[in-house]
C-alpha cells in the first residue's frame, strides 16, 4: 500500500491596504442610498409608502438609504420602480455623482501639490 504525503497549504496572503487615492472615495452603496433618499423625499413619499411599493420592509429601505446594506440589483430595481425611475437612470445618476466627486478630488489634489511642495521646502 502506498503512503500519501500531505503537504501544508500556504495561508492566503494578507489583504493589502487600499491605495491612498481611493481611501476617501465614497462607497457606491452610500451614494446610491443618498440618491434614493433624495428621490423619495423630493416626491414627498414616506419610507413606508416607498417600501410598500417596492415590496420590501421600511427598515430595509432605511438601511439601503443610509448605506448600511448592499442591495441586490433586483432590490435596487424594485425601489427605483417604486420611485418612478428606471434602473438605468438611477445607475447613471449615481455614476455621474461618483465621477464628479473623483474629478473634484483630483482637481483639489492638483491644486494642492504646489502648496504641499512649498511647505516641504
Amino acid at each position: 500500500m502506498r503512503t500519501r504525503r500531505l503537504h501544508a497549504v500556504p495561508a492566503a496572503p494578507a489583504a493589502q491596504p487600499r491605495p491612498e487615492s481611493t481611501a476617501d472615495e465614497p462607497l457606491w452603496r452610500h451614494l446610491l442610498g443618498a440618491r434614493l433618499r433624495r428621490l423619495r423625499t423630493d416626491r414627498g413619499q414616506t419610507l413606508t409608502e416607498t417600501a410598500q411599493r417596492a415590496g420590501i420592509s421600511p427598515q430595509y429601505l432605511s438601511e439601503i438609504e443610509r448605506g448600511i446594506k448592499e442591495p441586490s440589483s433586483e432590490m435596487i430595481a424594485a425601489v427605483a420602480g417604486a420611485l418612478g425611475v428606471t434602473l438605468l437612470d438611477l445607475t447613471v445618476a449615481v455614476a455621474r455623482e461618483l465621477s464628479g466627486l473623483r474629478t473634484t478630488a483630483e482637481h483639489q489634489l492638483v491644486w494642492n501639490v504646489p502648496r504641499v511642495l512649498a511647505m516641504a521646502a
